[in-house]
């Protein structure tokens, strides 16, 4: 290899290095704005009264309302709707160990988790605080392009689609079967959409398909960290290119990348890595996966 081959690779290195060190920056400073931006709001609230943590919020997806464990739920006399999937909560308990050679007490930080259910998605229980649910929102309407793209994708992946009354939005890889609530459970069109082609771009993961769902990921682990930001990050994608995308529906998708932020101050590179895989699934969704590569380069 020739000097001049040899500093053509390490400039290369270093602007590359340079672009992810931006986008890393440009993803801190948006997290900063969406937090500021998200405090202003309460977003859900438990039985409690009291209003989930700002985290527990993204993981439950900005819905309003109540939630409940399956024991509680029991408790109240009521019971959990047939095929209702429980949501994902966590928080932080901090135990207090103390130095053997120090005595100093040191806080130690414990994660725990709980499942719970919306109160839409148990049956005998009435709210406890505030309004009662909204009825469904029968103003909204289909988007017939989107609606189009969805049901070319579903026939040429296999990929099934369930949409029915619930609180949860999922994609279920043993089954191959993406489960939605129902458009209008939305507040708005764009929303049910953006939703919807989050969980397609996971679907793309299929070990049949692109093969980033290669096994179970832990909630919070990094791979599931990974795989939420292809996950958003798709869904935007198609929605832009849809022209569907709002300032809302733009917010709502930031603040829940923001949610898994942890795994990109571990690795500066992944908000790039997280984008190719997301290009491709999009490629796949908008059924271009077969379109003509770029050539590669070719050292001799």
């Amino acid at each position: 290899m020739s000097s001049d081959e040899l500093n053509s690779i390490v400039r290369e290195l270093k602007e590359l290095r340079t672009l992810h060190e931006k986008v890393s920056e440009e993803i801190t400073a948006l997290e900063d704005r969406i937090k500021a931006h998200m405090e202003q709001e309460e977003v859900s609230i438990i039985t409690t009264g009291k209003p989930y943590s700002l985290l527990n919020q993204m993981l439950l997806g900005g819905r309003t309302g109540e939630y409940l464990t399956y024991k509680q739920c029991i408790e109240e006399g009521g019971s959990v709707k047939p095929g209702e999937k429980a949501s994902i909560i966590v928080f932080w308990k901090f135990l207090e160990n103390i130095d053997e050679e120090t005595g100093e007490i040191k806080q130690i930080p414990f994660l725990r988790y709980y499942s719970v259910f919306h109160i839409s998605q148990c049956a005998g229980i009435a709210p406890r605080f505030g309004a009662a649910q909204p009825a469904l929102n029968d103003t909204l309407q289909p988007d017939e392009e989107a609606d189009r793209l969805v049901q070319r994708y579903l026939s040429s992946s296999g990929v099934k689609l369930v949409c029915r009354e619930s609180g949860k939005a999922c994609y279920r890889t043993v089954e191959d079967t993406v489960i939605m609530p129902m458009l209008q459970q939305f507040s708005d069109m764009p929303e049910f959409y953006s939703t919807l082609f989050h969980e397609l771009t996971h679907s793309t993961g299929h070990p049949f398909r692109l093969n980033r769902l290669t096994e179970a990921a832990a909630f919070g682990s990094e791979s599931y960290s990974k795989e939420e930001l292809v996950a958003e990050l798709g869904s935007a994608f198609v929605m832009n290119m849809l022209g569907l995308e709002t300032g809302s529906s733009f917010e709502n998708s930031a603040a829940y990348i923001n949610g898994w932020l942890q795994a990109l101050r571990n690795d500066k590179r992944l908000i790039v890595t997280a984008a190719g895989k997301a290009e491709k699934a999009v490629e796949m969704i908008m059924g271009n996966e077969s379109r003509e590569k770029e050539p590669e380069s070719v050292r001799l």
